[in-house]
């Protein structure tokens, strides 16, 4: 069935804490979803950050994000008060993310909200218990890694003591003895985060909006599941990584890329099943309606390059497991709705495991006018793909479009047939080629229903600064808004039959 979302980060969502997070604003936007005839909100992902605040570097692959609890929510609940939430300031601009703030204040906040809540007795509620339980399989790993890295001044795990980085059974023992009251605290904002969450998209549900989750290929070096986890990625006997993921030298960067991220030891996965990985897929199913797997490539193949090499000149292609992983995947879910992020180069082992799989692929408009014979023009496309006006790593299409010369300029008005002078009028253009396509999805970051110019930009690839901050001004959205949004969906049928029942509204759709 055609539908169409929208691509806004919870982080960039308007609040009065310093950045976007569960709170009535995200509410707000659920309604404006449903107002503007959408299906779909398309997040990032939701892990807490590392350094230089990238949400694809987080400290876990199953850990939510302490920024996204509101604290008004945890005053709701009796657990901070007015005074105390304003004691804090985590940023004076209402269109830019203080993350240097965030990380000064938040968990101080949070503190306050945690010893309430163990003052009125809740860390022995069954809610609270039942929590712990069920999460158990990567909570009790990631609370002791968060406690460790606070005793040991922010140090990666690469850099502790060598019982403690080999996790040594008497070593880690100890640790959660001495540490058991600050693992509480890491505890208790995840139970806080994921209840909140849960409250957040059951309301999503019940006014037929499904949230698509973001789920990064790689993990983080200095992450809990690198720590806990270190069998499953290629490293010596010392824990130390003995190749780290990037890309190969191309024209657009002669000597490549080293992201830094460890890479996957995919012979030991086989021989497990591919638990890990699976566990990961089975919680981020608990959780997101539909899962977009970042560098989808990594499964066919992926660039390793020796870790202590300082460009990525010698790296080398390393085969992926390939279907035989989507077979595991099969085999333990049956369905599962998934989104491949297959941008980058396309080889031929690479669109074949995406046709064996049945997974729709990414088309980015912005990327179809470079020559008239790109895979990404509208008429090569194919009804099993998820077509985007640009991506978070992407300009805005606005600030594209101003950087186009004459002649692509020239072929994008000829071939969306829009004479249009102002790029303003030229955005929306080139929304509706988007939302007309024969594409079963259609997915359009926020910013270009706005005509935000560079601004708004998310993040711009291979640079450090000024990335993952952008958050939309206050009281932005319009009903006036909606109603356009509205309106060119229905245009082109991308407004699915809501059956209503009696407790929530469900959504008559196809599996991806």
């Amino acid at each position: 069935m055609r539908s169409s979302g929208i691509l806004m980060p919870v982080s960039s969502l308007d609040s009065r804490h310093g950045i976007g997070c569960f709170s009535r604003e995200a509410y707000a936007f659920v309604d404006f979803l449903k107002e503007s005839g959408q299906t779909f909100w398309q997040i990032l992902p939701v892990g807490p950050t590392g350094f230089g605040d990238s949400p694809y570097q987080s400290v876990s692959a199953f850990a939510g994000n302490p920024y996204y609890v509101d604290p008004e929510g945890l005053k709701d609940d009796g657990l901070l008060s007015s005074q105390e939430i304003e004691e804090f300031s985590f940023g004076d601009d209402p269109e830019t993310i203080d993350y240097g703030k965030l990380y000064n204040y938040r968990y101080l906040l949070l503190k306050k909200a945690y010893d309430s809540f163990v003052e009125k007795g809740f860390l022995s509620s069954e809610d609270y218990a039942e929590f712990k339980t069920r999460e158990a399989d990567w909570l009790d790993d990631y609370t002791l890694f968060m406690a460790l890295k606070r005793k040991n001044d922010g140090k990666s795990w690469t850099e502790w003591e060598a019982p403690l980085r080999h996790r040594e059974e008497s070593a880690v023992l100890n640790a959660r003895n001495e540490l058991s009251e600050l693992m509480e605290f890491f505890c208790f904002i995840q139970y806080e985060f994921y209840r909140q969450y849960h409250k957040l998209h059951a309301y999503a549900k019940k006014k037929g909006i499904r949230i698509i989750g973001d789920m990064p290929f790689y993990v983080a070096m200095d992450s809990a599941d690198a720590w806990a986890h270190a069998e499953i990625f290629r490293m010596d006997q010392d824990h130390q990584p003995l190749f780290t993921a990037g890309t190969a030298p191309d024209a657009f960067s002669p000597k490549g890329q080293i992201w830094g991220n460890p890479v996957y030891d995919w012979k030991a996965m086989k021989k497990n099943g591919y638990v890990w990985w699976l566990r990961r897929l089975e919680h981020a199913a608990s959780i997101f309606d539909v899962i977009r797997i970042d560098h989808f490539h990594g499964f066919s193949s992926y660039y390793a390059i020796p870790f202590k090499d300082k460009d990525a000149q010698h790296g080398i292609f390393e085969k992926g497991p390939g279907m035989d992983f989507f077979k595991a995947v099969q085999k333990r879910f049956g369905q599962i709705d998934l989104i491949a992020e297959d941008l980058g180069e396309v080889t031929e082992e690479n669109r074949q495991l995406l046709l064996e799989t049945g997974i729709p692929g990414m088309k980015i408009l912005q990327y179809a006018f470079t020559s008239w014979d790109s895979i990404y023009m509208p008429h090569k496309l194919e009804k099993n793909c998820v077509i985007y006006t640009g991506t978070h790593d992407n300009p805005t299409t606005r600030a594209w479009l101003e950087t186009l010369s004459e002649g692509e300029l020239s072929f994008a008005r000829r071939y969306i047939r829009s004479w249009n002078t102002d790029f303003n009028a030229m955005t929306w253009d080139l929304i509706r080629e988007a939302m007309h396509s024969v594409a079963d999805l259609c997915i359009i970051p926020l910013q270009d229903y706005l005509c935000k110019g560079n601004e708004a930009r998310i993040n711009t690839p291979g640079t450090s600064q000024g990335n993952w901050t952008w958050r939309i001004p206050p009281k932005f959205l319009s009903h006036e808004l909606a109603e356009a949004i509205h309106e060119i969906t229905a245009t082109y049928g991308r407004i699915p039959y809501i059956r209503e029942t009696e407790d929530e509204q469900s959504t008559d759709t196809v599996s991806l």
